[in-house]
């Protein structure tokens, strides 16, 4: 027999499904108010089907998105007006970063894919001097206050999905459709090893199971 618990999950899952909306998009404009105003190079690494490229696109003189999987960058291509200065290349940041320098570095729900202090480290020798990295990341709920927030985040999500999609059902949509995988670090353990590579960067849990990084190369 089911538990409550059970259906109200269950309930939950697929009340999203219907209604679903983007966590990760959710913190694009926030991630654009650490940015200059205008910049030259950015890149946008796990840039999936290229939102957050486009709006960098606004402000810098030319944007490069990488992903691992050839047909999420295929649709990103056929997203982008040709006008944009953006272009999308299908490549591991596990192995390799394009060559830099690059003035804006931005990784948004990525980085658990990824070696985590290594990743960092080339991350750190690809920005120029004054250059900035914004990371929104996902981490394994572990202390009591992750449960808390995670707890929080469920109303509030509901909310959110009604929100946005004016309480319609809609389909889900591009940015949502990447393959996806687990995070196996806590935020404890995160924190920990980017100040290690990053000296001062600044790290903050954040609703909807996200956490953020801002670190400017000095």
């Amino acid at each position: 027999m089911e538990s409550p618990m059970s259906r109200v999950v269950q309930a939950l899952d697929r009340f999203h499904a219907a209604r679903p909306w983007d966590h990760n998009a959710h913190y694009h404009r926030w991630l654009l108010r650490r940015l200059p105003r205008r910049f030259g190079r950015a890149l946008d690494v796990g840039s999936g089907s290229g939102d957050l490229a486009r709006l960098l696109a606004g402000r810098a003189t030319s944007v490069e998105g990488i992903d691992n999987d050839p047909d999420v960058v295929a649709r990103a291509r056929d997203l982008t007006a040709p006008a944009l200065p953006v272009v999308f290349t299908v490549q591991d940041a596990a192995v390799g970063l394009p060559s830099g320098p690059y003035d804006v570095i931005t990784c948004v729900a990525a980085l658990h894919h990824l070696p985590f202090p290594g990743t960092l480290a080339r991350f750190r020798g690809s920005l120029t001097p004054g250059g900035t990295l914004v990371v929104v990341g996902v981490a394994r709920a572990e202390t009591f206050v992750d449960h808390a927030l995670g707890a929080l985040a469920i109303p509030m999500n509901v909310v959110m999905a009604l929100v946005r999609n004016r309480g319609r059902r809609v389909a889900r949509p591009a940015s949502m459709t990447a393959r996806t995988r687990p995070a196996v670090m806590s935020f404890a353990e995160i924190a920990r090893d980017a100040r290690d590579v990053l000296p001062g960067a600044r790290l903050r849990r954040r609703l909807f199971w996200r956490w953020t990084l801002v670190w400017q190369q000095g």
